[in-house]
Formats: structure tokens, C-alpha cells, sequence
């Protein structure tokens, strides 16, 4: 009966490095070696805008097109975690990233919403108790699903609803 009140502990996920090879990882394309620098993504809100642009690229080339078909984790797991790293910098509450099955045996929040995302990583707040999912649009727009336009618009919206 008491055992509903016993917490699991929070398992942490660091993606910072997986964000950093947004641009330590950069492929030989003239536009990705000229854009996708340490100096242009800074983690700032305006930093999204060169990814924004970069899958742009990478949805409409056929190069593009090839690559984001062979490497669709990486690319979701690498844009989310830039993304994710933006919206933490920018919102200064506690959000860390935690292994989604540890969040949802810690909190109720999870409850039967998220399920087929299990696996993923995301953005919590202990404090808060809210959970912010970066993963989730980055994977719906790379298949041409999203419900926002580009990247910028959901990291500012996020942004404003946990500062």
C-alpha cells in the first residue's frame, strides 16, 4: 500500500555531446563546413535557424533525401538533442535529460501518453514536473508530419511555456 509513494530514481541521460556533433560531425559539403560551426551554433535561439536551414537541405536534395533515409536515428537523435540543448540553456529552470522509462515510473505525467516513445530520451523538471519531448518533433518533420513550420517555432514555444 505505501509502496505508491516510493519514487524510482530519475536516470539521467547526457546528450550535450550528441548536440555538440551538430558541428564537431560535419560532413564535406561546402554550405554544412561554412555553417555548421561551433561560432554559429552557440545553443541560442537564433542558432535554430542554421538548423532549420540545414534540414531544409537535407528534405529537398536528393543527397539529402538518401541520407536522411539510411540515417534517420542519427540525424533525430542529433538535431533533438541540439534542439533540446537550446530550449534548457533558454528556459534556466532545472530541465535535465533523463531516460524515459525512469521518468515515468517517477512521475504520473507519462502515464499512457507517450508510449510508443519510450526509448527516447527527454527534458525534465523535477521541480516543475513538466516534461518537454525534443525528439518527438524533430522525427515528425523529418517525415514531413509536423504540426510547426520549422524548428525555431517550436523552440520558442517551449521556451515560453516553461520559463
Amino acid at each position: 500500500m505505501f509502496g505508491i509513494f516510493k519514487r524510482k530514481k530519475l536516470i539521467k541521460d547526457d546528450l550535450k555531446g550528441i548536440a555538440t556533433l551538430m558541428y564537431r560531425d560535419v560532413s564535406d559539403d561546402p554550405w554544412d563546413k561554412e555553417n555548421l560551426t561551433k561560432r554559429n551554433l552557440d545553443f541560442s535561439i537564433e542558432s535554430i535557424r542554421y538548423i532549420d536551414r540545414y534540414t531544409t537541405r537535407l528534405m529537398n536534395t536528393d543527397m539529402g533525401k538518401g541520407l536522411l533515409e539510411e540515417h534517420f536515428d542519427v540525424f533525430v537523435s542529433r538535431i533533438g538533442a541540439y534542439i533540446g540543448e537550446v530550449i534548457k540553456e533558454n528556459t534556466r529552470q532545472d530541465f535535465d535529460w533523463y531516460e524515459f522509462e525512469s521518468v515515468a515510473t517517477y512521475t504520473s505525467k507519462l502515464d499512457g501518453v507517450y508510449k510508443s516513445i519510450e526509448t527516447e530520451s527527454l527534458l525534465y523538471s523535477k521541480d516543475r514536473d513538466t516534461v518537454i519531448f525534443p525528439m518527438l518533433p524533430v522525427s515528425q518533420f523529418l517525415q514531413g508530419n509536423s504540426t510547426y513550420p520549422n524548428f525555431l517555432t517550436f523552440v520558442v514555444e517551449q521556451i515560453k511555456q516553461n520559463s
